[in-house]
């Protein structure tokens, strides 16, 4: 399968075999500060920051996860979100930041951690510290579809101009007892330029033969580079986290090469 267009424009300023941390090319600062130039020239630059990608982590806390594993959720993201490669690829963009909500749902929405701009150890460190400490407020049953939407709204409601727009959703379920259909949701976010990926939370059994991984991409994923990724509760959950943002990060889905090579030279498991 042939490379996304990101993901070429993204490999070819480094060379193929470089892991991350790389050295950044020479010409990336000038490229940055063209970027601010032109930013600041903008009339929105008072209200508005550019970044890289804007990004809804979307985590199941309706009435199937209980308390210990909706801590164990939050603490899977905050250790990812702070892991040095997943750092280093931030930096690799090409504005050298990301954005970044934690957002939990169940039949109501609640975000635990609003925008943050992670540009570097100590903002993602931030985001990690502050992920901890909320207490429940989504609770109730299934909403997927809401939950969708309301991504949705934290994107288009920010004061954050993002190359890229996506939502991470994470969940053990397909049920939706309330609100708009999964699909009508998904297609009303699709054609506001957001890509919704899908992280299925399997229990146990034979990954092979859960339907949760089909139905979410069937029903839930969509647009540019939309993926599914699966994972194991318990520590796997962890290193799934990991993965995904990594990817996400670098703009590029699972089945491509350079996705590969991303895994391999960082070291993160397959």
């Amino acid at each position: 399968m042939p490379l996304c267009t990101y993901a070429l424009c993204t490999a070819c300023v480094r060379k193929t075999y470089a892991p991350f941390p790389c050295v950044t090319p020479p010409y990336f600062p000038l490229m940055r500060y063209l970027i601010l130039a032109l930013f600041l020239a903008s009339p929105l630059a008072a209200q508005e920051v550019e970044t890289d990608l804007e990004l809804v982590l979307l985590a199941d806390a309706s009435g199937s996860i209980d308390a210990d594993e909706l801590l164990f959720q939050r603490q899977s993201y905050a250790t990812a979100i702070t892991d040095p490669a997943v750092v280093s690829a931030i930096q690799n963009t090409l504005y050298g930041s990301i954005a970044v909500t934690y957002v939990e749902w169940a039949a109501t929405q609640a975000t635990v951690v609003g925008w943050t701009v992670i540009t570097d150890m100590d903002s993602a460190t931030a985001f990690a510290n502050a992920l901890i400490g909320p207490p429940r407020q989504a609770r109730g049953g299934n909403a997927i579809g809401s939950a969708l939407l309301y991504g949705m709204e934290q994107i288009e409601g920010n004061n954050i101009r993002g190359f890229r727009r996506v939502i991470d959703f994470s969940g053990d379920t397909m049920a939706n007892s309330y609100g708009p259909a999964i699909t009508d949701a998904r297609d009303q976010v699709v054609a506001n330029n957001i890509t919704i990926n899908a992280l299925p939370i399997l229990r146990g059994g034979d990954i092979m033969r859960n339907p949760l991984p089909q139905l979410y991409e069937e029903n839930i994923i969509g647009g540019p580079n939309a993926f599914v990724m699966p994972a194991f509760s318990g520590p796997e959950f962890t290193n799934a986290v990991r993965r995904k943002l990594i990817l996400e990060i670098a703009g590029t889905t699972p089945q491509t090469a350079y996705a590969l090579l991303l895994l391999e030279g960082l070291q993160v498991g397959q």
